[in-house]
């Protein structure tokens, strides 16, 4: 006899969106938020740091963004490039380099070489 037993589909954790520019962009939880923009099409830089910069190393600074959603905690690399000028420690920005999406975000790059300038939402 072969028992009928209800086996529930494995629940799964729907994909974060990325909103940034107008755009929303599915990507994987836990992705690095500078991959999945640049994957999209979309630059966390402005002007020429779009040329000159780190690569994703965190030592330059050139994609800090405004992110309003989870993402993971700083990381030791982030700390320290983000409390070097023109940035400021307390500013509310993230490099995008090192930050994992871990849901919902909205992100917002702001204007100046570094994307320091609060004040300004302009790509320079």
């Amino acid at each position: 006899m072969v028992a009928n037993i209800f086996c529930p589909a494995p629940r799964t954790k729907p994909m974060p969106t990325v909103t940034y520019e107008a755009e929303e962009i599915d990507c994987e939880d836990g992705a690095i938020l500078r991959d999945v923009l640049l994957e999209a099409g979309l630059s966390p830089h402005n002007g020429r740091a779009a040329l000159l910069n780190c690569r994703g190393h965190g030592t330059c600074g050139t994609c800090a963004v405004e992110i309003d959603g989870p993402v993971s905690e700083p990381t030791t690399r982030e700390k320290r490039r983000l409390s070097v000028p023109p940035h400021d420690p307390d500013g509310g920005l993230r490099l995008s380099c090192q930050t994992e999406v871990q849901g919902d975000l909205a992100v917002e790059k702001h204007g100046g070489f570094w994307g320091q300038h609060r004040a300004e939402s302009s790509r320079d």
